[in-house]
């Protein structure tokens, strides 16, 4: 269990500074892909609502601290979709093959949505028109890191014992 947390805490680690270093620069179609968000879906599938929750919380405190944003905003919707998307796998989700496709397109809908009225809430000037505009481009580029971030966390994360239904991706 212990190896489990190391792990999963080194994982959210490397994609937080991934995702502030290098992903966050690129914004090939307008929008820029979220590798933290996909991380955290495919964990939560793969391990519950429990175990999304706690690491969205974290994921969302080491993005806030990295990028110098409100603290607790991340975590908050970090923590919310992890719970739900856990809740997801736990249900009907973890044995079907376009479990993750299908949550990474919802997950980046209602995180853009929560943030937009997270930020208004508190106060701070958002651009909704400039938020919406640039969705397309954020649902496609998180669809297309998410087969290959599934399987890495699905290798690294998965608990033991478990069959799952997409098989590990070989490249060459």
């Amino acid at each position: 269990m212990l190896v489990d947390v190391i792990k999963a805490g080194v994982v959210f680690f490397v994609a937080v500074v991934v995702q502030t270093a290098v992903v966050s620069a690129f914004e090939p179609l307008g929008g820029s892909a979220d590798l933290v968000l996909v991380t955290l879906t495919a964990a939560a599938l793969l391990r519950g609502s429990i175990f999304g929750a706690l690491a969205g919380f974290y994921a969302g405190f080491l993005l806030d601290a990295a990028n110098l944003d409100t603290l607790g905003v991340s975590s908050l919707l970090l923590c919310l979709a992890g719970y739900w998307i856990g809740r997801y796998g736990e249900t009907t989700g973890r044995d079907r093959a376009h479990a993750p496709l299908v949550s990474i397109a919802v997950v980046t809908v209602l995180y853009a949505f929560g943030a937009l009225a997270l930020h208004a809430m508190l106060g701070e000037s958002v651009s909704v028109q400039a938020g919406l505009r640039a969705l397309p481009a954020q649902i496609l580029l998180n669809l297309l890191l998410t087969v290959p971030v599934y399987a890495l966390v699905r290798r690294l994360l998965a608990p033991r014992g478990t069959r799952l239904p997409i098989k590990d991706v070989e490249f060459g």
